[in-house]
């Protein structure tokens, strides 16, 4: 996981406080080039607001994040997307009056700030098209194209929106609980599908989960918040070895 001379993203000494409250706590962290990193710990631990910054959609207080060797601190969402970095969401973010190939399309045009005259691109451009399809075909949504999106189901539509995130060819995937809501059935599918496309192309994940299982059929390594703090970091296995991260959020029993 380390043969890349420099990590992809460096978060140095992150921070946020809202009044006297500090929300996250200095928190540093490095994710290295092919690697999936989990950000695991309880409610009010501190890694929405983590993730928040390390996306741009929030403000940090002090701390910097640096990706690809660049300080990002500060930086809109929509620049640091067209860096490199893509991120889904925990609730389903589509538009359901399109077909399932037109959001596809939509992330594309977005990314590439093309013409405005956005339903002329969307029915013309032959090359948009296939692009689009492409990328549902790798992630089984290709008999789906012309569906609209409002009538997939909830775990095909947490498919879709993985395809929107990818489309863009990000360097770094962000995804935030993305088996939410999912039944056990589609929860194995997409951890399958996320490794499957770890082997094909060398993308980074940085993921927030709740559900271990998940956790540890993805992760390479994993970053235990609690209280604002990092509390732990190492392999799962190292993780759920550690004592306190037992007392503060995994417990006792048998997390694999």
């Amino acid at each position: 996981m380390r043969d890349a001379d420099a990590p992809i993203l460096r978060v140095e000494s992150l921070s946020k406080r809202f009044g006297g409250l500090a929300a996250v706590d200095a928190v540093s962290a490095e994710l290295w080039p092919g690697e999936t990193v989990a950000l695991i710990g309880p409610n009010g631990a501190g890694k929405t607001t983590f993730y928040n910054m390390v996306s741009g959609r929030m403000a940090a207080s002090s701390g910097r994040v640096v990706f690809k060797e660049r300080d990002i601190t500060g930086m809109p969402p929509h620049r640091i997307a067209r860096l490199g970095i893509s991120r889904s969401f925990q609730i389903t973010n589509v538009f359901a009056e399109m077909t399932v190939r037109e959001n596809v399309q939509v992330a594309l045009v977005s990314h590439r700030r093309k013409s405005l005259h956005l339903f002329r691109v969307l029915t013309r451009d032959r090359k948009l098209r296939d692009e689009a399809e492409a990328v549902l075909d790798r992630l089984g949504l290709a008999d789906m194209a012309d569906a609209r999106a409002e009538t997939l189901s909830y775990g095909d539509k947490r498919l879709l929106e993985l395809a929107i995130v990818l489309a863009i060819e990000p360097d770094l995937v962000l995804l935030d609980e993305p088996t939410a809501g999912m039944t056990p059935e589609e929860t194995r599918k997409v951890v399958a599908l996320i490794n499957d496309l770890r082997r094909d192309r060398p993308y980074t994940f940085f993921v927030t989960e709740h559900d271990m299982s998940v956790v540890f059929g993805l992760a390479d390594r994993v970053l235990v918040m609690h209280r604002g703090r990092l509390l732990s970091a190492g392999t799962p296995e190292e993780v759920s070895a550690d004592p306190d991260v037992r007392a503060a959020y995994l417990g006792d029993a048998d997390t694999k």
